[in-house]
C-alpha cells in the first residue's frame, strides 16, 4: 500500500533540495513516497507530519509570505501551517505542515489558480527571442502571426500568454495541473484539459462519483473564498502561481491554498480585487476569479452526479 506521499506545489521554489536536507537529520524516504509536480526530489519528509524544502535564506520570498500569512487571522485558515525555518550545514529550509498527514491512501489533485502563473517582472523585457519562437512552433506551428513568422522571434510575454491560453487558465482562471487516484499512477500532464466538459469529466472521475466529496470540496472552497476576501494579506499582495490542493480519502476531505513563492507586495497606490482581467501593470492575477469558477464547476459536477444517480434509479425500476 502507499505508505506516504506528498504532492504539494506549495513548496515549488526555485532551488531543488540538497543532500543535506535529504540525508541529514531527516527520516528515511518512505516506500511509495511520490511528488506530483515541482522539482524532482525537491521535498523531503520531516518529523511529526511536516515537510522541508530548501530555500535561498531566511528572507526568501516564500518565507516572508508564510510569516505574514501565519499571523493573518483569516489567511492562516486557508494555507498550510508554517512551522519555521531551519539551518543545516549552512543551508536553509522552510518547514510546513504535510497536508497528507492523517489521510490514508488518498486521492490528490493540484489545481493551478489564476489567469497567469508568471510575475510581471518576468515578462517586462520586450526583447525578441528566437528560442521562444522555436518553442512555440514546436508546440503549435500555426500559433505565430505572419509578422512573428517573418521575425522568427517573439517576446517572453507573448510566449507565456500563448502557454496560458493552451490551458483553461486564461478563460476560467484555473487549470488542473496534476492528480493522483488510489491504485493508479499519477497524471502530471493535464494542462490541455481545457473545455468545461473535459474539466467536469476529469473532476467527476477524480471523485469517483461521490457526491458527498464534491459537496465538501465546494463548502470548503466557499469558506476559503470568504476568508481570502477578508484577509489583509490578500488585500496587500498579488498572489501569482498558487494552487488549490485537494485531498480526500474514505473519511475526510481537505482543501488548501498553497505555493506563495510569487506572492508579491502590491506597489504603493495599487489595489486589486483578484477578479479583474490582467493587463501589464495592474497586478491582477485572477485568484478569486479562479476560485469562483472552480466553485461553479464543482456545483455543475454535483448536479451531473445527482442526475446520473436519478437516471440510474429511474431506469433501474423499469
Amino acid at each position: 500500500s502507499l505508505l506516504s506521499f506528498f504532492a504539494i506545489n506549495a513548496l515549488e521554489l526555485s532551488a531543488p533540495a540538497s543532500p543535506v536536507l535529504l540525508e541529514h537529520n531527516a527520516p528515511a524516504i518512505p516506500s511509495g513516497w511520490l511528488q506530483l509536480s515541482g522539482h524532482p526530489k525537491s521535498i523531503a519528509p520531516a518529523a511529526n507530519g511536516s515537510v522541508r524544502k530548501r530555500i535561498s535564506g531566511p528572507s526568501d520570498a516564500e518565507v516572508v509570505a508564510y510569516r505574514q500569512l501565519s499571523v493573518d487571522s483569516n489567511a492562516c485558515k486557508v494555507v498550510p501551517k508554517f512551522l519555521g525555518v531551519h539551518r543545516l550545514d549552512g543551508e536553509y529550509f522552510i518547514e510546513l505542515q504535510d497536508l497528507l498527514h492523517g489521510f490514508h491512501d488518498p486521492h490528490v489533485m493540484d489545481i493551478k489558480i489564476g489567469f497567469r502563473t508568471f510575475s510581471e517582472n518576468e515578462v517586462s523585457n520586450t526583447t525578441l527571442r528566437e528560442d521562444l519562437y522555436k518553442k512555440m512552433i514546436a508546440i503549435d506551428p500555426a500559433a505565430p502571426t505572419a509578422e512573428e513568422h517573418q521575425q522568427k522571434a517573439i517576446t517572453k510575454l507573448r510566449y507565456m500568454l500563448f502557454r496560458e491560453n493552451m490551458s483553461s487558465s486564461h478563460e476560467k482562471g484555473f487549470r488542473i495541473e496534476a492528480l493522483k487516484m488510489r491504485g493508479s499512477s499519477p497524471v502530471t500532464d493535464m494542462k490541455t484539459v481545457k473545455t468545461s466538459q473535459e474539466i467536469q469529466g476529469t473532476i467527476s472521475n477524480f471523485v469517483n462519483g461521490r457526491k458527498s466529496v464534491v459537496k465538501d470540496m465546494t463548502k470548503r472552497l466557499k469558506q476559503m473564498r470568504t476568508l481570502i476576501e477578508k484577509s489583509e494579506f490578500f488585500q496587500r499582495h498579488q498572489v501569482v502561481g498558487s494552487s488549490i490542493f485537494i485531498v480526500y480519502d474514505d473519511h475526510k476531505v481537505g482543501v488548501w491554498l498553497i505555493d506563495f513563492a510569487k506572492a508579491l507586495p502590491l506597489p504603493e497606490g495599487v489595489k486589486v480585487d483578484h477578479r479583474k482581467r490582467w493587463t501589464l501593470g495592474n497586478c491582477e492575477e485572477g485568484l478569486l476569479f479562479g476560485v469562483d469558477e472552480l466553485i461553479r464547476t464543482l456545483e455543475d459536477v454535483h448536479r451531473g452526479l445527482q442526475q446520473s444517480s436519478h437516471d440510474s434509479k429511474k431506469y433501474g425500476r423499469r
